[in-house]
């Protein structure tokens, strides 16, 4: 039998490495258009941002201060968290029962 609280916890991990490399790829990003080198994809940015890495995106924009002039990296990435808060607390919900 599985752990009750497995997917949960998997769930927990999943978001903390997301964050993690969307994050530094936001550091990335940052130093390479400073370089005028190439870059990656807003695509790319805001895909990794919305299937888990919201918070590192976020947080990657107001430290590196890295497309925060952007209206659309901001709505997606906060809706993005939101719905991330969202299954998590779904989550730790389902386990309490």
């Amino acid at each position: 039998m599985i752990y009750e609280g497995f997917f949960a916890w998997l769930y927990v991990l999943y978001l903390l490495f997301m964050c993690f490399v969307v994050f530094v790829m936001y550091g990335i990003d940052k130093r390479r258009a400073k370089k005028g080198q190439w870059r990656i994809s807003e695509k790319a940015l805001l895909t990794l941002g919305f299937i888990g890495g919201a918070a590192g995106g976020l947080i990657g924009m107001k430290l590196f201060r890295h497309k925060t002039r952007h209206w659309y990296f901001w709505a997606i990435n906060i809706i993005a968290l939101i719905l991330q808060l969202a299954i998590l607390v779904l989550a730790v919900a389902s386990q309490l029962r």
